[in-house]
């Protein structure tokens, strides 16, 4: 028999070393290095022994029926998905603990078994009494899911093969499950990897269409080795705040659908409502007339969804003034900043900057560039915004507002919201010309923006006398903002 060989594996990463240190130099992070077999990840007694058979090639010409989807009942859950559960597919979701992922797969899977699918949910964390007292609370209790607490992936596929095969499994956590063809804790790297290797196999092998729940690190990121990732179809992110009602389902990956779609969900008592008109609600409590907000007409994957930004300009005490931005990129903010002092003489050097999307939704496209601006103005030289208007349009370096993909989209959403004028980039006119329910106003340049408002700052009342268009305020200048 051969000589077992120990190795220290990362529980972070994955990387390998031969002896014990406290940091790993791969993903630089501290006391994760735990002890390992190097050797026994198939024992000898369980390997094949089999010589490999062959197998026809074919060529890329031919056609290929589309891949037979299973509807979830949630739309929003098959709009992430794009339009389903495909047949044999393996999904990895991962959240912060108590975001509601088991909720979400819950309601789900009640969904499916009420329509008569065979659906079974394997907890790793939670007794069966548990998973009762779920679904219970939301009103379940009488869909006829198949439950069981196991955490071995013999038993599990063992059980799994009897009768006929399960149209969805659901496995809560993927960090709990342990395979004995390797020698390891449950949780560990090589664990983790091994049962995601057996479950995927079997999925592939019967058509069954599983879902594995993962955990998530300190910083978002799902534990364990970075090639389960790489191994599912699909990886989906549920997001949102312990203090927000909001949550947002992501796809980050998916090999059956497009990676930029995104399913709204709102916390209630009894579980997660689906949010088929996410702008309505993310602008249900807006702050009417108050400066230093704007309407963003942004776009989430083949959605429109219209966002409040929050901004707020102070006069700093310290040495170095504050730059804090909560759903949005704190690097693009830094940016907007620096063309609105370069190009428009806007002096923010000796003010605090908060920047905040409201309602918990993260924004990524450059899009919301223009809003951004128009927030950070307004609150500076206390101006109202006009409470009907929307915003949008990407800076560049120079301080010319380029155009955005899918104008008419966004303003089609604006205008089902009752909202009548639109803020937008001179060169997209063209392409809204068509939207007549909404008053355009385009601009080519932040500094025709920026006189505009100070210019509504001063029909307020302030000391410093109205701009002309496209003129940079001379208080501006000053450095008096």
């Amino acid at each position: 028999m051969a000589k077992s060989t120990l190795s220290f594996v990362c529980q972070n990463c994955g990387a390998s070393y031969n002896r014990w240190q406290g940091k790993c130099e791969a993903c630089g992070e501290w006391n994760t290095l735990a002890e390992e077999d190097a050797t026994g990840n198939v024992p000898v007694s369980i390997r094949s022994k089999r010589k490999g058979r062959t197998f026809a090639l074919e060529s890329l010409a031919g056609k290929s029926p589309d891949a037979p989807r299973l509807s979830s009942g949630m739309t929003e859950l098959d709009r992430v998905t794009g339009g389903g559960f495909v047949r044999g597919s393996v999904l990895l979701v991962g959240g912060d603990p108590g975001i509601g992922k088991s909720t979400l797969l819950t309601q789900a899977t009640s969904l499916l078994a009420r329509a008569g699918h065979r659906i079974v949910y394997i907890s790793g964390e939670e007794a069966i009494a548990q998973v009762r007292l779920r679904a219970e609370r939301l009103g379940l209790s009488d869909a006829p899911v198949q439950l069981a607490a196991e955490t071995s992936v013999e038993d599990i596929i063992s059980t799994l093969s009897e009768g006929s095969v399960p149209r969805l499994i659901v496995i809560d956590s993927i960090q709990t499950m342990w395979t004995d063809t390797v020698e390891s804790a449950p949780g560990t790297v090589t664990q983790v990897r091994a049962s995601a290797q057996a479950l995927i196999r079997f999925a592939k092998k019967t058509g069954a269409a599983i879902i594995l729940v993962g955990h998530v690190t300190k910083d978002g990121q799902i534990a364990g080795p970075r090639v389960v990732e790489h191994m599912v179809d699909a990886v989906l992110s549920f997001e949102g705040e312990g203090s927000q009602q909001f949550r947002i389902l992501r796809a980050v990956k998916n090999r059956f659908g497009p990676t930029d779609e995104i399913g709204v969900f709102e916390m209630t008592g009894l579980g997660l409502r689906e949010v088929t008109n996410p702008s309505e609600l993310f602008l249900s409590e807006r702050d009417l007339g108050t400066p230093g907000t704007a309407v963003f007409a942004g776009i989430e994957g083949t959605r429109p969804v219209l966002v409040e930004l929050q901004a707020l300009v102070a006069p700093t005490s310290l040495g170095t003034p504050r730059r804090a931005v909560v759903g949005w990129d704190p690097s693009r903010l830094s940016m907007v900043l620096a063309v609105l002092e370069a190009h428009c003489g806007v002096k923010l050097s000796g003010h605090d900057v908060y920047l905040n999307v409201a309602g918990g939704l993260r924004i990524h496209e450059p899009a919301a560039d223009l809003a951004a601006a128009a927030a950070l103005v307004s609150s500076l030289v206390n101006a109202q915004l006009p409470t009907d208007a929307v915003y949008f349009g990407e800076i560049s370096l120079s301080g010319v507002v380029r155009p955005v993909a899918q104008t008419p989209a966004r303003l089609k959403e604006a205008a089902k919201l009752g909202f009548s004028r639109a803020v937008l980039p001179e060169s997209a006119r063209g392409e809204a010309s068509g939207d007549a329910g909404l008053s355009l106003n385009a601009v080519n340049s932040l500094t025709t923006l920026v006189a505009e408002i100070a210019a509504r700052g001063s029909r307020r009342g302030e000391s410093a006398s109205a701009p002309e268009k496209n003129a940079t305020p001379a208080r501006f200048r000053r450095g008096e903002g």
